[in-house]
């Protein structure tokens, strides 16, 4: 049997108050009225980015437009005709010609999700800019030039190690473990 240890890197409250934070940095930066939206990357990134998007609306008093991106058809890991990725839905109900788009993961480790979500994200149009927003930021693993804009904590890992972010939405309960 093979005992795994883990860490809380993030309690519940630390995971609202850092969404907050992170939708206070998205308003020093931009007017939330003019051409910003929101596009989370399933599965989890989803659910952030819903949070943030009311956050967005109670405090920049408009309607962010808010999206979700499934990116395994995009994915450069399926090397195996035997394995079928599982395709989710994607949801961007508005053009994105225009737009300021902040897109949205829990964990940033190889980049390697993040490049697959922009080549997804480009089939829905060509927004004005893409900026990066993270939950959790692994740092020292980047296999690709990609780094985040705006990010709640920079943890460093070992290799073997790994971040699980839970979402209540999804988990029934908000957190951060790191575990190896």
């Amino acid at each position: 049997m093979r005992v795994t240890k883990s860490k809380k890197l993030m309690t519940a409250g630390e995971v609202r108050r850092t969404l907050d934070r992170l939708a206070f940095e998205i308003i020093e930066r931009h007017d939330p009225a003019c051409g910003l939206a929101l596009v989370g990357i399933q599965r989890r990134g989803a659910e952030l980015a819903a949070r943030l998007k009311a956050l967005l609306d109670a405090r920049g008093g408009c309607d962010v437009p808010l999206g979700k991106l499934d990116i395994n058809l995009y994915r450069d890991d399926w090397t195996n005709r035997d394995v079928q990725p599982q395709v989710g839905p994607s949801d961007i109900p508005f053009p994105l010609a225009g737009k300021n788009v902040v897109l949205i993961d829990d964990v940033l480790f190889s980049g390697r999700t993040i490049r697959a979500a922009l080549e997804a994200l480009l089939d829905y149009g060509r927004p004005n800019r893409v900026e990066l927003l993270v939950l959790i930021d692994r740092r020292g693993h980047r296999e690709l030039p990609i780094q985040a804009d705006y990010f709640g904590k920079r943890v460093h890992t070992a290799q073997g190690e790994h971040v699980d972010v839970a979402v209540a939405e999804l988990d029934g309960e908000d957190g951060v473990l790191l575990v190896g």
